[in-house]
């Protein structure tokens, strides 16, 4: 079919781009921001170099789920006509959209494609199942593809889902949700820093880039604490993130990337040695880093920030939220499949979303799952090259089936029929 867009609308990125290419042709945060500089929201483009600090966001999503139509029209009108070159009455649209999304909300994205855009024909997907779907092309031999089955977790922007996905359609009944996400993450990470060095509460764009440049998941969260409280090069994870001035450069930036990666080399083993020498030298060090506090300074050390944020995916009850942890989450939506499909699904785990790019995620999940599993089931996760936009490659690959066509909803249908007639084509 040609002509088809195909656009992966997330709550924190928006992937487009034309069906049956490798890549998107443009990756851009879903939202309109307001710097410093500005008197009015603006669109972001791919090249952003404008100082975004204390820049104010508006986002048309919200915990997922569209709250904003008239913005994400503002947004996707600019996206097509300016970044996209295409025109919608002359176009078909594969567009992707979180499980479970109300019919309320599904009746605004139909009267946003078909009314206002005007385009041809619309198939909706989830993501989970154009996951599977790339997955299996990329490795025609695995299980995965053979038994056309998998469990795919995505950790995205607004939270995180366990969706079993059997024949390339995903069980709704065994999906299983976590409320978070990495927005949660970031403001998580706000918190910390502003309670200890500076107030950055309003530096979303800026703590972002520290959350996906410094955070790390950790294999043993009693051992990192007590390193975390060394003094000196003891402790492998103090690094500091130097702020934007605004003059000499517009962006933050890890003062020294290769200390902040010593961790990843270092043996917990070795990094637990007693050092005498820093013991009785630990009250000094405190007393002259109290002494040097400067709440003038254009930049701020973390230390066991680095991976408190990403813990809260496989400890929210340390935070008090009433949510089950990341591994066990798995175990109750590979509980409600059927007991045949539960090996299978243990074996063909696949982890998608930009939150799952932290070090040491897949490790930390098998350490975590291996435990809940029943020793007969063996555990495989799959971690993918790229997870952010592998759900589009997924959506492209879908596009280039030759019996896509027959499964759209044509404008001239809606017009009959309605949103939630022509919705039941979807099978979800």
């Amino acid at each position: 079919m040609s002509n088809v867009v195909v656009l992966d609308n997330g709550g924190g990125l928006i992937k487009a781009g034309q069906g049956g290419e490798r890549d998107p042709a443009v990756v851009i945060p879903n939202c309109l921001y307001r710097p410093l500089t500005s008197k009015k929201f603006l669109h972001p483009t791919t090249t952003t170099e404008e100082d975004l600090t204390s820049a104010a966001i508006r986002r048309p999503i919200d915990r997922g789920y569209l709250i904003n139509p008239d913005l994400q029209r503002d947004i996707w009108s600019h996206l097509f006509n300016s970044l996209l070159h295409v025109s919608p009455s002359s176009s078909s649209l594969l567009l992707t959209e979180p499980l479970f999304s109300l019919p309320s909300i599904q009746r605004s994205t139909d009267e946003l494609i078909f009314e206002d855009f005007g385009f041809n024909s619309l198939f909706v997907a989830d993501s989970p199942s154009l996951v599977h779907l790339y997955e299996s092309s990329r490795r025609p031999d695995s299980l995965l593809s053979e038994a056309q089955c998998s469990l795919v977790v995505d950790c995205g922007f607004s939270f995180t889902h366990v969706a079993p996905v059997f024949q390339n359609c995903t069980l709704n009944y065994g999906v299983k949700r976590i409320d978070l996400g990495g927005k949660a993450l970031t403001n998580y990470l706000k918190e910390l820093v502003s309670y200890r060095s500076i107030n950055v509460m309003d530096e979303t764009f800026l703590m972002d880039d520290v959350k996906e440049k410094l955070c790390f998941v950790s294999l043993d969260v009693e051992t990192d604490l007590q390193i975390a409280r060394k003094q000196g090069k003891d402790n492998l994870f103090r690094c500091t993130y130097v702020l934007p001035d605004g003059v000499t450069h517009k962006k933050g930036y890890v003062e020294d990337p290769e200390a902040a990666q010593r961790h990843l080399r270092a043996s917990p083993s070795a990094a637990m040695e007693p050092n005498k020498e820093a013991y009785q030298l630990e009250t000094i060090a405190k007393t002259e880093e109290r002494k040097r506090v400067d709440l003038t300074k254009n930049e701020f050390d973390l230390m066991n920030e680095r991976f408190l944020v990403p813990e809260m995916i496989f400890q929210p009850a340390d935070l008090g939220m009433n949510e089950a942890g990341l591994a066990e989450c798995i175990v109750r939506a590979v509980n409600a499949c059927h007991p045949y499909l539960r090996p299978v699904l243990y074996q063909s785990i696949i982890l998608t979303g930009g939150s799952t790019l932290f070090p040491r995620f897949a490790e930390r999940l098998q350490k975590d799952l291996r435990p809940l599993v029943p020793h007969e089931y063996q555990v495989k996760i799959t971690t993918q090259n790229d997870p952010i936009l592998d759900v589009w490659r997924g959506g492209s690959l879908l596009v280039s089936s030759p019996n896509f066509e027959s499964t759209c909803v044509t404008k001239a249908e809606y017009e009959e029929h309605g949103s939630a007639r022509c919705r039941r084509r979807y099978f979800h």
